[in-house]
């Protein structure tokens, strides 16, 4: 850096030559704008500066993306006299020097320039053709170096340089998120085939998909887990008008409240400690598409205060910042809670879930879909003989039989991790019971024959009962009959 300094001196077209080689070999714009800093001060023998860029999301608002030796706080990142200098230029769109501050009448009356013991300053305006992009401040304490005027030309092209090496970090980086969201796209396409069903209570599910999908209305996914909600959620984006737009998961119950508010909403750099450059959030990164909240239940009462704001106003604000901004998101959320209960225990707002509540999908446990089991078991099983290079055809009869009576505790998620075990473990071309390695204790309860109608219906019902815990709304949803006829048969029994 010390050879550019004298080539700045001896021979600018060289200097700027070698600074272009520099800054435009670097696509990281984090790293850029650091290095585009360090150059600008090593330049001038300047000892405090920084790099602001407009913000994309409010063009009239200047962000510090880089500082050095001055204390950029969020609410108020320029000092009076800082402030006054990159206003100046910003105002005039071109490179403003201060060979002596304490002389120049237009900052002289800054009470900064004393505290701070600024002799020399400049801004340098960053621009693409006619449109302001942002601006480098830089300043001495110490000595006036080379804050001459001579040195603007050269400091003018060298804003120019460094705008548009900015511009191609900007790009690089939005060309390398569209990728990246793109190629989950084509993923995510590919396991919206995992929603696999004939049983009636999942081409109840696969209907309200069709309905809903097209819409932007909130919809809660709710059922045990490993019942598939994620899968109906992907299913919901991708067979909507959205489906070229991000789609977006969180996984809340896994998160600590302070780092769930960093990831779903984001943070300005400083915010916190590790807070080391400004981060979008998730809301932020699905917008104009849909984001998926699942397991909603566990979240906190400051993060569920948060979201009820998301949902009314539509509008997120960045750990660290003082405004807001604008979404625009299909909110799709999942728990394995009832979160009716958790409202009335208080541990859930009222307020919230009936904002989440607004078009609801109950997804079944793999026990209450019949012959879905053996559909899925099939689909798991091929994807398991590829990814094993096995050769097993399929299942006998007394395979079929056990995977029918078993309770399947962890639903589908389980019967796939059985699947793909019983592929390893079978020895001959058809998976057995015994490779299977079900447990008889876990097997549904069988029905004695000999009985009539009204006996089996009471038996279901009281089975169906058992499975939910007592609830009678997700019984009902289960059985396909409405609250209403489960309450009469209920009384009707005496139970």
């Amino acid at each position: 850096m010390k050879m550019i300094e004298k080539d700045v001196l001896k021979d600018p077209l060289k200097a700027l030559s070698t600074i272009s080689e520099t800054i435009n070999t670097i696509y990281e714009i984090d790293e850029l704008l650091k290095k585009i800093l360090d150059i600008a001060l090593k330049t001038v023998n300047a000892q405090r500066g920084m790099v602001l860029i407009f913000d994309r999301e409010a063009p009239d608002r200047l962000q510090v993306k880089v500082a050095h030796n001055i204390d950029t706080a969020p609410e108020q990142p320029l000092d009076r006299f800082s402030r006054s200098v990159v206003d100046a230029a910003i105002k005039s769109g071109e490179t403003l020097i201060s060979y002596n501050v304490l002389e120049d009448e237009r900052f002289s009356s800054a009470q900064s320039i004393t505290e701070q013991k600024i002799v020399a300053a400049a801004c340098l305006p960053l621009r693409i053709k006619s449109q302001l992009i942002g601006a480098i401040y830089i300043d001495s304490s110490e000595t006036r170096g080379q804050f001459r005027p001579e040195m603007e030309p050269f400091l003018t092209a060298f804003a120019h340089q460094a705008a548009i090496a900015i511009e191609n970090a900007q790009m690089y980086d939005r060309l390398r998120t569209e990728n990246r969201r793109l190629r989950k796209t084509l993923e995510a396409k590919n396991e919206i085939s995992g929603i696999i069903g004939r049983s009636p209570a999942m081409l109840k599910v696969l209907d309200t998909i069709r309905s809903v999908a097209d819409t932007q209305a909130t919809v809660l996914i709710l059922g045990e887990s490993g019942t598939g909600k994620e899968l109906v959620a992907r299913a919901l984006h991708y067979n909507s008008q959205f489906r070229d737009r991000p789609f977006i998961a969180c996984f809340c119950g896994s998160l600590p409240e302070t780092l769930l508010e960093s990831e779903l909403f984001g943070h300005k750099a400083g915010s916190f400690t590790g807070a080391t450059h400004d981060k979008k959030g998730l809301f932020e990164e699905a917008n104009g598409g849909t984001f998926f909240l699942d397991e909603i239940g566990d979240i906190s009462p400051k993060v569920q205060g948060q979201l009820l704001r998301v949902l009314q106003e539509r509008e997120i604000k960045r750990i660290g910042e003082n405004f807001t901004r604008k979404i625009d998101v299909r909110i799709v959320a999942a728990t394995n809670k009832d979160l009716k209960k958790e409202v009335e225990e208080g541990r859930f707002r009222e307020d919230l879930y009936y904002r989440l509540n607004v078009i609801t999908i109950y997804m079944p446990p793999l026990r209450a879909r019949g012959d879905d089991v053996i559909l899925l078991a099939q689909h798991f099983l091929d994807q398991a003989v590829k990814k094993a290079n096995k050769s097993v055809q399929g299942f006998t009869e007394d395979a079929l039989e056990a995977m029918r009576k078993y309770r399947w505790p962890g639903n589908v998620r389980e019967l796939e991790n059985c699947i793909e075990r019983a592929v390893l473990l079978a020895r001959g071309e058809f998976i057995t019971a015994k490779d299977l390695q079900i447990k008889p204790e876990d097997q549904l309860p069988i029905i004695p024959g000999g009985l009539k109608l009204r006996d089996y219906e009471r038996i279901i019902v009281e089975q169906t009962l058992n499975e939910h815990q007592g609830n009678v709304s997700e019984t009902a949803r289960a059985l396909g009959v409405s609250r209403r006829w489960l309450h009469y048969r209920l009384k009707e029994w005496g139970l």
